[in-house]
């Protein structure tokens, strides 16, 4: 944990969810009281007139890149891009060098997050030893680590060998971990460069078909059905997989499926001009597979919104479509593209966005005391969203290390004004504290 001292703050006139507005009362790293007409003296009054207050953020995917490529991100920078973004707890990938895939990498992780103090970093320990889906790696060891490691993800690489997903599905039930799949047929998508379909055809590149994904996911929820264990599937993209998690769901089984905002939003006519910020894993798919999965979330198929941040250097998004890395950075946009594609089309309201992108995503990862009520009694995590702006997304709204963004000069509404965790302001009146908790 940082350093820094909570701060008593009375903030006034917040629509917590989106209701009535009303007073908070912030005093030692908790939520001491709610209510109109609050008053404490010497607190710094915090003016949340016509702002949203929502419990912290919490994104159960993201790739922070340290150890190993601190030229992507560092768990620093990509702690402040959380915050920027209105996050307080973020789950970081373990696809790292070293893997995550040992007790001593994800207790490393850890404490690099709390010196970092802007979110809390929970480690997600690699499946795998290297992710290389040949043997296990030592799930038991992270579990009871001081990291208390509770999801576990080859993310990047699909599991693809069914007896050693079969065999972390079995493992896991003794801790309540679970299991979060790339599902990505690794032969079905052999050399792919974008979503397989009209688009691929008329560019002449090889498409990543969507069976890739939903065949996997298909197989895994019998797995996990059979094992009777926890399965989550990441980066859940096309129409066909938001059906057979639906299918699962009725069936009972203890599936959670999480979508990217820019699956959310984006498509594949954006690949037309070969811009590699468009160049994603899985990738961008067709207006109806858009519209699928913002019915998926809204009926509640699909259970959380989750980032998949993915951090890259300029060159290697500034080069040929064919030669570019895959992924895009998410989290300063996140909240604001949630507004655009589910809360102003009235597929979800304000306190929907608080299950998918704090409370839930908590529960999944099984973190105690986050992801909380903005409520008397928790702890003082929250963020302060003003839904009424609306300005074209630009670099300087990029607070981490690398800036592949596929939103930038592109319209979205909403800002962040404050980032409050566990009372420690890290955004304040819209601009990120160079150090938590550093008010003027």
């Amino acid at each position: 944990m940082s350093h820094a001292t909570p701060q008593t703050l009375l903030v006034r006139g917040a629509r917590i969810e989106g209701q009535d507005a009303t007073d908070l009362l912030v005093r030692d790293g908790v939520i001491a009281e709610t209510g109109g007409g609050l008053s404490h003296a010497g607190a710094t009054v915090v003016d949340a007139d016509g702002l949203i207050a929502l419990p912290g953020l919490v994104d159960l995917h993201v790739h922070l890149r340290e150890p190993g490529f601190e030229a992507s991100e560092t768990v620093l920078t990509g702690s402040r891009a959380a915050a920027a973004g209105g996050f307080t707890t973020v789950f970081a990938m373990p696809n790292t060098s070293p893997t995550a895939d040992t007790a001593g990498v994800v207790e490393q992780e850890l404490a690099l997050g709390e010196a970092a103090g802007y979110v809390h970093v929970q480690p997600i320990g690699a499946i795998t030893v290297g992710q290389k889906g040949e043997r296990l790696a030592e799930l038991g060891a992270m579990a009871d680590s001081r990291a208390r490691v509770r999801v576990f993800s080859d993310d990047g690489f699909c599991v693809f060998d069914p007896l050693i997903m079969r065999r972390a599905l079995e493992y896991v039930k003794a801790f309540d971990g679970v299991v979060a799949q790339h599902a990505q047929d690794p032969r079905l998508t052999e050399g792919a460069q974008m979503n397989e379909g009209a688009v691929s055809a008329e560019l002449g590149l090889t498409g990543w078909p969507a069976v890739a994904e939903e065949s996997i996911i298909a197989r895994d929820v019998l797995l996990a059905e059979h094992v009777g264990s926890r399965l989550h599937v990441c980066h859940l993209s096309t129409a066909g997989s938001v059906d057979i998690i639906r299918w699962a769901k009725k069936r009972g089984v203890d599936v959670t499926a999480e979508v990217t905002p820019h699956h959310l939003l984006l498509t594949d006519e954006l690949v037309r001009d070969y811009d590699a910020r468009y160049k994603v894993n899985p990738p961008l798919r067709r207006e109806e597979d858009v519209m699928a999965v913002r019915e998926g979330l809204a009926d509640g198929t699909i259970d959380i919104v989750a980032t998949d941040h993915a951090p890259h250097p300029a060159e290697a998004k500034a080069c040929e479509w064919a030669a570019a890395a895959n992924g895009m950075v998410g989290l300063e946009s996140a909240l604001r593209v949630v507004q655009q594609a589910m809360v102003d089309t009235g597929l979800l309201d304000w306190a929907d966005v608080a299950r998918v992108l704090s409370k839930t995503p908590a529960r999944i990862g099984r973190l105690d005391g986050h992801g909380t009520p903005v409520a008397a009694g928790h702890p003082a995590s929250f963020t302060l969203y003003d839904p009424r702006p609306s300005r074209p997304f630009a670099v300087t709204d990029l607070r981490g290390r690398s800036k592949n963004s596929p939103y930038l000069g592109r319209e979205l509404p909403g800002e962040v004004r404050w980032t409050v965790r566990a009372g420690i302001p890290t955004v304040a009146d819209g601009a990120l504290l160079d150090t938590p908790g550093a008010l003027a």
